[in-house]
C-alpha cells in the first residue's frame, strides 16, 4: 500500500503499473508478463491450431498439447517441463491453475481470447489451461523391456488411451504401436490416458514382427481358438502381450510370432471384450501373479 501511495505522489503511472505487477508476483507467485493473443491470424496461434488438429503436424513439430490441469500436473510429476502455457480468460480465477502457473513460473505464458482458446480444445466446456510440450523422442529397445505391450491397429482413440492408462498402472515399461494405430499423442488419447503416457516408453509406427523377434521374454496372444485359459498361464518373468484390433484381431503373422496363446474365460453370453477391457484383464492377472 505504501508503495502505491508513493508512486501516486510521484505521478509515475508506468512505475505504478510495474509496482502492481510485482505485488501480484509476490502475492500470487504468478509472473504477470502474460502475453495476449486476440487474432486468429497470429502466427503462433496458427501453429498451435495445426498441432491441435493434425497428427502429421504433431509428428513434424515433435509437439502436442496437454488439455487441462490434471494432465499438466501428471507431466510435471513425471519430471517434464512444458514449453508454453496457454490460458483463457477464466484461468486466473482457478486455484489449481494458479498453483500450476506458480510451479511453471519460468515457462512462457500466453492468454488467448476465449473464442481462440475454444478452437484448440475438443472440450465443450474448456477448463482454461493448455500446455505445449515436446513429444518424448523415445525408442526403447525391445530386448531391454521387462513388461511390454505390442498393439496392432488399435484405431479408436478412447480405447488406445485406456490401454496406455492400464499399462502405466500395471507397471509396463514399454508399449509398441503399429502404424495402423491411432495417434498416441492426440488430445483424445492423452485425455483417456490420464497421464499414463508420461511413465511409459511409447514407440509409434513400430515393426511389431521385428519387436517380437527382438524381445527376449515370452510373447503371449489371446485367441478364441486357444485351449489354455489366461489364468493357467505362467505370467512371471519377462513378458509381453500382443493385442489386436477389435474387429480383425491380430494378424496371422503376429499370432504366429507369439510363443503362447490363451483365451479369457467369459461365462456370460457375450463372446468378446473390447480391446481396452481385454488388455486390462491380461495386465492385472500378470500383476497378481507377480506379487
Amino acid at each position: 500500500m505504501l508503495l502505491i501511495l508513493s508512486l501516486l505522489r510521484k505521478g509515475a503511472l508506468n512505475q505504478l503499473d510495474t509496482g502492481l505487477r510485482r505485488c501480484d508476483e509476490l502475492f500470487f507467485g504468478v509472473p504477470m508478463t502474460i502475453k495476449r493473443i486476440t487474432s486468429r491470424d497470429n502466427p503462433f496461434f496458427k501453429s498451435l491450431y495445426r498441432i491441435s488438429s493434425s497428427a502429421r503436424e504433431r509428428r513434424e513439430a515433435g509437439q502436442t498439447l496437454l488439455d487441462g490441469a490434471h494432465l499438466l500436473r501428471a507431466y510435471l510429476d513425471a519430471g517434464g517441463k512444458p514449453q508454453h502455457l496457454l490460458l483463457n480468460g477464466q484461468a486466473l480465477q482457478d486455484a489449481e491453475i494458479i498453483s500450476l502457473l506458480k510451479a511453471c513460473n519460468d515457462v512462457p505464458q500466453t492468454q488467448l481470447d476465449d473464442a481462440l482458446f475454444a478452437q484448440l480444445t475438443e472440450l465443450k466446456t474448456p477448463n482454461g489451461l493448455l500446455a505445449l510440450i515436446e513429444i518424448p523422442p523415445i525408442e526403447f529397445e525391445a530386448a531391454h523391456s521387462q513388461f511390454a505391450l505390442l498393439l496392432e491397429d488399435i484405431q479408436d482413440p478412447g480405447n488406445l488411451g485406456s490401454i496406455l492408462r492400464s499399462a502405466a498402472a500395471a507397471g509396463c515399461d514399454a508399449v509398441y504401436l503399429s502404424q495402423g494405430c491411432a495417434d498416441a499423442w492426440s488430445p483424445r488419447v492423452l485425455r483417456a490416458g490420464m497421464g499414463g503416457h508420461f511413465v511409459l516408453s511409447i514407440t509409434e509406427s513400430a515393426d511389431l514382427l521385428q519387436i517380437a523377434a527382438d524381445f527376449t521374454g515370452k510373447l503371449l496372444a489371446a485367441s478364441l481358438q486357444a485351449q489354455q485359459s489366461l489364468y493357467d498361464c505362467n505370467l512371471r518373468g519377462k513378458l509381453a502381450f500382443a493385442i489386436g484390433n477389435e474387429g480383425a484381431g491380430l494378424s496371422p503373422a503376429l499370432q504366429e510370432a507369439a510363443q503362447q496363446h490363451f483365451i479369457i474365460p467369459m461365462p456370460g453370453k457375450i463372446e468378446s471384450l473390447n480391446a481396452a477391457a481385454a488388455t486390462a484383464v491380461c495386465l492385472f492377472e500378470a500383476v497378481r501373479q507377480r506379487k
